[in-house]
């Protein structure tokens, strides 16, 4: 799904759409990962290239994958990406279902139906974390984030200034080295000789 359009819709609230199965509150999510290009194996990936994402819960600091309601009016595909990018900030490429697993709640003591896929974490472009970001505030540090990673094009003005500063050294000079008490002039002939 582009993310374009994951990231413009909005974050769900409430349980009127929640689904249930048999009982169980249907929950969807993801375990975000990423290879890591270090090592080179004939035998495919490595467990040691392999970077998972843990979050934090709003209610608690354990550390868990991201997951949530999987909802009336979406398919588990969509609530699974959804999920994960409004709780982990992260898109990707969604695999094959995982499976499903029936556990209870820490903070309901209700039972719940949980399905979770692999999620290739994939690069999201400046221009789009530009684009996608709604706070101006938030968008200015990303400026100056990339501004310690690329080198800043120098403005003509800059340019310009610099290049009198070397002149008038370079005017300075040669002042200095014909021991001339008026500069512009005695120096003006120096140059032009």
């Amino acid at each position: 799904m582009q993310i374009k359009k994951l990231v413009s819709l909005p974050s769900r609230t409430g349980r009127h759409l929640q689904r249930y199965n048999q009982g169980f509150r249907q929950v969807v999510g993801c375990i975000p990962y990423r290879i890591r290009e270090t090592n080179k194996s004939s035998y495919g990936t490595l467990i040691e290239d392999l970077e998972v994402l843990l979050i934090t819960s709003q209610k608690s600091p354990r550390m868990m994958f991201p997951k949530g309601g999987w909802e009336l009016d979406e398919d588990i595909e969509l609530a699974a990406s959804r999920e994960t990018l409004e709780e982990a900030g992260v898109v990707g490429l969604l695999g094959e279902k995982l499976g499903e697993w029936i556990f209870k709640s820490k903070s309901q003591e209700k039972f719940h139906e949980g399905s979770m896929f692999p999620l290739l974490v994939t690069e999201m472009t400046v221009n789009e974390a530009r684009e996608a970001c709604s706070q101006l505030w938030m968008k200015e540090a990303l400026e100056a984030f990339v501004g310690q990673f690329t080198p800043r094009p120098r403005l003509e003005e800059e340019q310009l200034a610099a290049s009198c500063r070397l002149a008038l050294c370079r005017r300075e000079e040669i002042r200095l080295s014909i021991g001339s008490q008026t500069v512009d002039e005695d120096v003006d002939r120096y140059l032009i000789s």
